[in-house]
């Protein structure tokens, strides 16, 4: 098996338990409008066309080659990223949705993943989505994983200021003053 492939298990592994796990959720009690949504699922989405669509993908097509240790570990770095979003998951429980939403006797949640950084699904995605990107060198993969990134970027921030809205400024900005939004270590107002 090869590095490549290998990756390609990983996300069909992920993306298989992750929709089956959709039914363990609470039904959401308000979320934003639609159209207030539309853009980042529009940007995620041809992010995973371009990064996982089904193109004729040649070896030519690389623009890079590394080692295969290098590779290797770019798969550890990938499948870490995807536990880490089952542990935020997991963390969540029935609060988690695929959706910016509220759902009943929802709260800000500020420990495990989420002492880290505010969105510990979207940090894990990215950090597997720039691996993955790494792996196959491929300039379809590098726009695609911006785009989702940037999907990533607008649906937290869509997220936050619901949140902020729905649970009140004083719970929410209390928890973006004390933790990165995206990246560990990093800014923690998320502006």
């Amino acid at each position: 098996m090869t590095p490549e492939i290998a990756i390609g298990v990983a996300w069909i592994l992920w993306l298989a338990s992750w929709l089956a796990a959709a039914y363990w959720s609470d039904p959401a009690a308000k979320r934003p409008a639609f159209r207030e949504e539309l853009f980042y699922r529009i940007a995620t989405l041809a992010g995973a066309i371009l990064l996982f669509g089904p193109f004729e993908r040649l070896d030519h097509d690389r623009l890079w080659r590394l080692g295969t240790g290098i590779e290797w570990l770019l798969v550890a770095v990938a499948v870490g990223g995807l536990f880490f979003t089952w542990w935020a998951r997991l963390y969540l429980g029935r609060l988690w949705s695929s959706s910016v939403t509220r759902k009943a006797d929802h709260r800000v949640i500020d420990t495990g993943p989420y002492a880290i950084v505010r969105h510990p699904i979207y940090t894990g995605i990215i950090a597997a989505i720039v691996a993955t990107t790494i792996v196959t060198g491929r300039l379809d993969a590098i726009v695609g994983a911006v785009l989702i990134t940037f999907g990533f970027w607008i649906k937290s921030r869509l997220e936050e200021r619901f949140l902020r809205e729905q649970l009140g400024p004083k719970a929410y900005d209390s928890y973006r003053r004390r933790v990165p939004m995206l990246m560990p270590f990093g800014p923690k107002s998320g502006e």
